[in-house]
């Protein structure tokens, strides 16, 4: 079977930084398929590099899978290799991998990644992705096993994001915003099943507080069922209630940045 390494970045493509991660896998692994998941993680935000990921994950074959969202490279923070569900996830030991972790059936093992002998030299404190993360990638695919790449890590010290929640109660359901998306749509903690407790349908009309503002938004199935420019509830491609503008903007309109608290209702 093909090795499959994954990448996950906040690089972005203007740069050469993701061609040098996949020359370095390639110099390593050349027989390895590289999947890139996405480059254009927003500078250094851990959340929503660990909602795409953890979104994403259910799609990718087993393999090894780089997160590379690292505002404290060169820091502290350790690097690490988590084993879950016949997966290894490398990255910083800063919340990244940890949503994709879940998913993935919850971790079995955790290595610190600190045998040099792995790494691409000279290291870069400020490019772990390249000269860590990738060559221990392709080694991995090579037969390496993640115990070799240093002391294991207990699974209790792993750095991890709190899990979005939602909370039905009293004719309501409370959620956040887990992550904006590159077109300014919302998705919430709240999936579609909370609001078909609620007796929600498709077609029916929504409460939306947001803080001290109460709003009334058509549920539909897409946000191309409302005309241009207006906001829209519906179920995204992740099972989780979005809140969008079609052809428009809802984070901007809305200001509704990640972590920020919504509550929905039949509307009355």
């Amino acid at each position: 079977m093909t090795p499959v390494i994954t990448l996950l970045t906040d690089y972005g493509l203007e740069d050469g930084y993701v061609a040098a991660c996949h020359g370095v896998i390639a110099g390593i692994a050349p027989e390895a398929r590289v999947i890139d998941v996405c480059h254009l993680i927003p500078s250094g935000d851990v959340r929503r590099g660990a909602a795409v990921l953890a979104q994403t994950i259910p799609y990718l074959p087993h393999g090894i899978h780089i997160g590379a969202v690292d505002p404290s490279a060169g820091g502290a923070r350790r690097a690490v290799a988590v084993e879950a569900g016949g997966r290894v996830f490398i990255g910083p030991d800063n919340g990244l991998l940890s949503w994709a972790v879940h998913a993935s059936g919850g971790a079995r093992a955790a290595y610190e990644i600190s045998n040099a002998d792995h790494f691409l030299h000279p290291v870069s404190p400020t490019f772990h992705g390249r000269d860590v993360f990738s060559p221990v990638a392709g080694r991995l695919c090579g037969g390496l096993q993640p115990a070799e790449l240093g002391p294991e890590v207990p699974l209790a010290r792993l750095v991890s994001l709190p899990e979005p929640t939602s909370l039905l109660r009293e004719g309501s359901v409370e959620g956040e915003v887990v992550s904006v998306d590159r077109y300014g749509n919302t998705q919430l903690s709240i999936a579609a099943g909370d609001l078909q407790a609620l007796g929600v349908r498709v077609g029916d009309t929504l409460g939306v507080w947001l803080g001290r503002r109460q709003l009334a938004l058509p549920y539909r199935e897409t946000y191309a069922a409302v005309p241009p420019g207006e906001l829209v509830a519906f179920a995204d491609s992740a099972g989780l209630i979005a809140i969008a503008v079609n052809s428009g903007d809802a984070a901007q309109r809305l200001g509704l940045p990640p972590g920020a608290h919504v509550r929905l209702s039949p509307s009355p």
